[in-house]
């Protein structure tokens, strides 16, 4: 950031964002490097007459943070005198989760896709669904009881 004053004013390093853009900027791509056609269809693999190709899902998860500092003329101290300081930063951070969905199957007698189920994902929704119902009704009951016992 320039003063606009003077012509021959050089760029105020203090508050000068560049280092934590730069940051940002390189945590950003690294993200989306992740997301292309590689990361979702994987090499096909031939096995006789039939080619398999796996199918992933890919799921970029990022989060970013910038911060800036900066320093008077004069730090406090007499060693100090006339020295001047300043400081930038950024950060950025994330995740990428990948898992199998499908396996395209291309064989003589035509091309399928086999969906590929998780187990686990599926009884861990039941047993939330499950728990989550049986709380609900618990709740409602007592109400009720407790509603009727108010009355008598």
């Amino acid at each position: 950031m320039a003063d606009l004053s003077t012509p021959n004013a050089q760029p105020n390093k203090l508050h000068d964002p560049t280092p934590a853009l730069n940051t940002v900027q390189t945590t950003l791509d690294k993200f989306l490097a992740a997301a292309h056609v590689e990361a979702v269809y994987g090499p096909p693999i031939t096995q006789g007459e039939n080619v398999v190709i796996p199918a992933a899902e890919v799921l970029s998860i990022a989060g970013f943070g910038v911060g800036l500092g900066g320093g008077s003329e004069r730090a406090a101290g007499a060693e100090n005198a006339g020295s001047s300081g300043g400081g930038g930063g950024g950060g950025g951070g994330g995740r990428v989760l990948s898992r199998p969905v499908a396996a395209i199957i291309m064989s003589p007698g035509g091309v399928r896709v086999e969906p590929i189920v998780d187990v686990t994902k599926i009884a861990l929704a039941t047993f939330t669904t499950l728990g989550f119902m049986v709380t609900m009704l618990n709740r409602m009951t007592s109400r009720r009881r407790r509603l009727e016992l108010d009355n008598s």
